[in-house]
């Protein structure tokens, strides 16, 4: 029998003191470090998938292009030639864009991030999709 004072248990065994909830989820998966002492970066692993990804075969610095037109089509060719991909070039391509945009983020200056919406502007022209 349970009475009005007993608590909950998770499966773990540990209640919550107060409130009866389990501790199963209240930290997470990263403990704190003591203070002074420099945290570990996570893992990258948006780096691996632009390295290693089996949708290209990329260029090396085709995203630091200054030109919209000269990033299209190194993205072109680096899709027409790639033996990795696993959909049409146009889509591979445009995929790899639209994932450097969204996972550079806020760290894309104003201009950056207008160089490369032109990009895919010059994208669609290129395979003549406009």
């Amino acid at each position: 029998m349970t009475t009005a004072t007993s608590r909950r248990r998770s499966r773990s065994g540990k209640s919550h003191p107060r409130s009866g909830k389990s501790h199963a989820r209240s930290g997470g998966s990263h403990a704190r470090k003591a203070a002074g002492t420099p945290a570990k970066r996570p893992a990258r692993w948006s780096k691996r998938v632009m390295e290693r990804s089996d949708a290209l075969d990329l260029e090396p610095g085709v995203f630091t292009k200054a030109s919209p037109r000269a990033i299209a089509l190194s993205l072109k060719r680096s899709a027409e030639s790639s033996g990795r991909r696993k959909s049409e070039p146009y889509r591979s391509a445009m995929s790899m864009l639209s994932f450097h945009i969204n996972r550079a983020g806020k760290s894309l200056t104003p201009e950056r991030r207008r160089v490369l919406d032109k990009a895919k502007q010059e994208l669609r022209s290129v395979f003549g999709r406009s």
